[in-house]
């Protein structure tokens, strides 16, 4: 499971977005489904890769209305957590803001020993590989 944060949501920003999304999921093998919502912008972008030969013409692509409603209703508490601000100025304030955020929500889930399997404290590695950027 993915997500990209862009100015526009565009078909040559829905491209960028699968085209890259490839690379972070080489583990589990190539999509055999890829779920949207309804936008317009994402089925061009798949039926663009799929006719320059960068994604597998046996994806389906599923136009669902509501499928994605329980992955975007975690948003709830990030809007909580950001309180009455209309939105980020930048796309790079949004995308530290965010992951400082998932990453102090992460060991809560439990995420740690995932990243750091065998680790004494995994919650400490995800803080670290979170703001050793910052």
């Amino acid at each position: 499971m993915e997500f990209s944060l862009s100015t526009r949501r565009n078909t040559a920003s829905a491209k960028r977005f699968l085209v890259t999304t490839p690379r972070s999921t080489a583990h589990a093998g190539p999509p055999r489904v890829i779920d949207t919502d309804e936008n317009p912008a994402l089925a061009a972008a798949i039926a663009e890769l799929k006719a320059d030969g960068r994604c597998a013409t046996s994806v389906r692509h599923r136009l669902v209305r509501y499928l994605t409603n329980r992955i975007e209703g975690g948003h709830g508490r990030l809007r909580r957590v950001l309180g009455p601000r209309c939105g980020f100025k930048t796309p790079v304030t949004a995308y530290r803001t965010l992951t400082g955020i998932e990453a102090m929500h992460a060991p809560r889930e439990g995420q740690g020993r995932i990243f750091a399997y065998g680790h004494s404290n995994p919650d400490v590695v995800i803080v670290e590989k979170a703001f050793a950027h910052a």
